[in-house]
């Protein structure tokens, strides 16, 4: 098998068992294969292809960079109402590349779009004409290198051969671990809700480790559903859902050229006809697509290059939400609060730094500061109550929360970021190396 299993195994994350995913079995209408395309030294699966034997509608988002990459152009340019296929590559992000890797894009979708339209002949009473238009592209890896043109060619048709109908927990395994990079852990998660009274499969996975900061950031989400719902109702759902998931993440604050966040939609599931983003047999789904969104992102976070610590920053009491997002990533963002972190150093000094960079107006004589439970600034300056030695102790948790009161209006944000540690400057080094 050409699993990525040595980011994996040599993980030493604490959540890397396969007990510890989800169980993603089948989805109808979707059909996935893998296949090593020798875009690494070691032979590992890095050529990803999601298939939809009946088309799917689909809506995506994308990084807000002004350089981006030649595959999300591709994307952006293709105005096909359904998607036939999903392909994703890694090693190489295809940004950079100008004409040849655009060029690379065009090849690659007349040769799956013909094996696919040979593939239904074979396969279906009713085959469609696949036309290039109607793949996407997916790519992530370094930026500037030639794109691998021919050793994707050679592989389409073993990675057409290789197509399972049906899914289990394996194969989507095989997925998520053929998308990573930097990544030590597949990030893969599912939830099950109703439209209507029909039960419904919303099931996603995800890449992303490094260069992450909305918008989106080095990250590959792909969400797959069988519910039965049109390209503009997907686009709302994901643009609705997007702000406080995807975007409410940070690594390292380095927003990439090859963010995609995607969501696909076979109509395999036969529910009651869904009118428009309000209608009330929806509601259940939202939720559980922000959950899926949200399990994501966080697992994106988790697994941020050299992490040691997952922080939660929530801003509360602000005037806008837009404030209250903008002192989070002050905060999330800012190197010195990052490594007292990882130091397991309790200065919350930084914290209090980092709030007012932001240039977001506060009321200081109403700021509070939380460290988990522990009251540390009350009424714009130290608690009375607070013990430092709590606090030391409490910073020696893998899970951090700070809690902030701005005291300016009533709105909030979350966001949710890691520590700075001395593994994240070895990886990014070492890169290329």
């Amino acid at each position: 098998m050409g699993f990525n299993l040595s980011n994996f195994l040599n993980s030493k994350s604490k959540n890397r068992k396969m007990i510890d995913f989800q169980d993603l079995d089948h989805l109808d209408g979707l059909s996935i294969s893998t296949v090593s395309a020798n875009l690494y030294n070691a032979k590992r699966d890095d050529l990803v292809m999601f298939y939809f034997r009946d088309g799917a509608n689909f809506a995506s988002v994308y990084t807000k960079s002004k350089i981006v990459s030649e595959n999300i152009k591709w994307n952006l340019n293709q105005k096909a109402k359904k998607i036939f296929s999903l392909i994703v590559n890694t090693r190489n992000a295809n940004a950079f590349t100008g004409e040849q890797g655009y060029k690379s894009m065009q090849n690659i979708a007349e040769v799956i779009s013909i094996e696919l339209t040979n593939k239904q002949k074979l396969d279906d009473n009713e085959p469609k004409l696949i036309k290039p238009k109607n793949i996407l592209f997916g790519s992530t890896g370094t930026i500037g290198e030639i794109f691998p043109l021919q050793k994707i060619i050679s592989k389409i048709p073993e990675l057409i051969k290789n197509i399972k109908y049906t899914q289990n927990k394996l194969i989507w395994m095989k997925a998520a671990l053929g998308i990573m990079t930097t990544d030590t852990q597949p990030k893969m998660a599912m939830e099950e809700c109703h439209i209507g009274n029909t039960r419904v499969k919303i099931y996603g996975i995800a890449k992303g480790s490094g260069m992450i900061h909305p918008d989106l950031a080095t990250t590959l989400g792909y969400i797959f559903t069988d519910a039965d719902l049109s390209n503009d109702v997907l686009k709302k759902l994901l643009n609705s859902n997007i702000e406080t998931t995807f975007n409410a993440i940070s690594c390292d604050g380095d927003t990439s050229t090859n963010d995609m966040v995607s969501i696909f939609s076979t109509s395999q599931s036969k529910h009651v006809k869904i009118s428009g983003i309000n209608d009330k047999n929806l509601k259940d789904f939202d939720i559980s697509l922000n959950k899926v969104l949200l399990n994501l992102a966080k697992r994106v976070v988790a697994d941020g290059e050299g992490s040691s610590k997952f922080i939660t920053i929530n801003v509360n009491d602000a005037k806008t939400e837009a404030d209250a997002k903008k002192i989070a990533f002050s905060i999330g963002n800012s190197p010195l609060v990052k490594t007292a972190i990882s130091g397991e150093d309790p200065n919350w000094g930084r914290v209090v730094m980092a709030i007012g960079k932001s240039q977001v107006s506060i009321k200081v004589n109403s700021l509070a500061i939380k460290f988990g439970k522990i009251s540390v600034v009350k009424d714009g300056k130290i608690d009375p109550s607070y013990s430092e030695k709590d606090t030391a102790d409490y910073m020696k948790n893998s899970d951090i929360e700070i809690s902030v009161k701005i005291g300016t209006g009533k709105k909030s944000f979350t966001a949710y970021t890691m520590d700075l540690t001395k593994k994240y400057i070895e990886i990014n080094a070492d890169y290329r190396s």
